[in-house]
């Protein structure tokens, strides 16, 4: 219960938190960054910037030496990819810097190839504190986590502890878990092997022309995204999430799935796609479109 509570109590998520309400004290969520002018918005979005600044805001109410980290995805990639505007995570940076705050990225989605670069850090030039890390860690063949951090993080910790003690006291019931280890081992050769990030760098305009390309249908809101990262937004019918739901089935049935989250539908090539699978992938989504 305690990781629903903490995911949970970082997350913007409304429904998650109806539906677990025991959340953690003493966390403000940020506003998200979408605006209606960035609709159909290729890459990083020009204006936006300034919403780093609720940070600010937290900081001369609260207290900045209050605050001990801020959390966020460098593309939020379950409220359905929205890619930071030019600036915002500069400025985070920036007011962390300030005020003595962690930035902790969470690169669950973004890590590991998907934005074109090893890292969203890396893509979009901001070097976080931490970095959290799943998902493509192991091509998700077996579940594994980790978090990186920064040299002098890591010390403060270690140089803190006790002569002889755990360093960081922790619950490691499932860590270093030899399966998982090797998967991710493996997992990581291979993207080096077959140069897997420099492929999905290659890939992103073609897949990005062929989404993009589908911004004209009537049923379609928004298109976002960036490196081998999308989403098509469909117009809200019966209420929000509601269109989305028949979307997903819809495009189930043409033979394609991908995960819809309300009514943005998140599309995310495996890396060794080619040409001829993002046409296929953009055939089944422009069939289910035309007929939702």
């Amino acid at each position: 219960m305690v990781l629903i509570s903490g995911g949970t109590s970082l997350s913007g998520m409304v429904k998650n938190r109806e539906t677990f309400s025991g959340v953690m004290p003493n966390v403000v969520c940020m506003r998200h960054t979408f605006d209606e002018e960035q609709l159909f918005t290729r890459g990083q979005p020009e204006a936006g910037y300034e919403l780093a600044d609720d940070l600010q805001r937290f900081c001369e109410t609260y207290g900045g030496s209050t605050i001990a980290a801020v959390f966020v995805e460098p593309i939020a990639g379950s409220t359905g990819v929205l890619v930071p505007p030019k600036g915002y995570l500069e400025r985070l940076r920036q007011i962390c810097d300030e005020h003595g705050i962690l930035l902790v990225f969470d690169e669950v989605i973004t890590g590991f190839g998907r934005t074109g670069a090893a890292f969203a850090a890396q893509a979009f030039g901001v070097t976080p504190d931490l970095m959290t890390l799943a998902k493509a860690l192991t091509n998700g063949a077996q579940p594994m986590g980790a978090v990186a951090v920064q040299d002098k993080i890591y010390k403060t910790i270690t140089e803190a502890a006790p002569e002889n003690a755990i360093e960081f006291a922790h619950g490691y019931t499932f860590s270093g878990h030899p399966a998982a280890c090797a998967a991710a081992i493996v997992t990581q050769d291979l993207f080096k092997k077959e140069a897997s990030f420099s492929k999905a760098a290659e890939l992103s305009d073609y897949f990005l022309d062929g989404l993009f390309d589908l911004k004209n249908l009537n049923s379609v809101r928004d298109i976002r995204g960036y490196g081998l990262l999308g989403a098509v937004e469909v117009k809200a019918k019966g209420g929000v999430g509601v269109r989305g739901a028949k979307a997903q089935i819809a495009l189930f049935n043409e033979g394609m799935h991908a995960k819809f989250t309300g009514d943005s539908g998140i599309i995310a090539p495996a890396f060794v796609s080619e040409k001829r699978h993002i046409d296929e992938m953009m055939d089944k989504l422009r069939s289910m479109l035309e007929k939702i």
